[in-house]
């Protein structure tokens, strides 16, 4: 058998780059509860195309830069990326199947046990919950992902990335 030679590393790193520098750019207040949430749909999005080259170990490690970079509880982020990434992983064939229209609701649900698990996450601690706004960037996400599927896809083939 002979091994096969992975082709695009980089694309994959650079697009994740990017999402990071979609999370940090800074917002009006009146905007900044609506940010999707860029990092977790690339995930997703990867996740889904290669799931033997990104999986739960990357899932773990976007989670603690993202807490990093939030200035969130350690491992909030990382926990929520998991989940995500366990779940895409486990039903990739199917959701690849499914219209782009499908896909964005199941982002959208993906998405809304992310901010789910972090809302756990600071109940347990003593944090105060949020209001309704703590779940928009999953709705905005959801409107977003299908361009953000048709680039990464067109990025992917452009570049070979297998």
């Amino acid at each position: 058998m002979i091994p096969r030679q992975h082709n695009g590393g980089a694309v994959i790193v650079f697009s994740f780059i990017i999402a990071y520098m979609l999370t940090a750019i800074p917002l009006p207040d009146w905007a900044a509860n609506w940010r999707p949430a860029w990092v977790a749909m690339v995930l997703v999005y990867w996740c889904m195309a290669l799931p033997e080259r990104v999986g739960i170990g990357i899932a773990w490690m976007l989670g603690v830069l993202l807490d990093v970079q939030q200035g969130t509880i350690f491992c909030q982020n990382a926990l929520g990326m998991v989940i995500i990434a366990y779940l895409i992983i486990m039903s990739h064939r199917r959701i690849r199947a499914f219209p782009l229209a499908q896909q964005a609701m199941l982002v959208c649900i993906f998405l809304l046990l992310f901010h789910l698990s972090a809302l756990w996450i600071q109940g347990i601690l003593g944090f105060p919950s949020k209001d309704w706004t703590f779940w928009t960037p999953a709705l905005t996400s959801m409107i977003i992902w299908p361009w953000l599927f048709i680039i990464l896809r067109e990025i992917r083939r452009k570049f070979h990335v297998f």
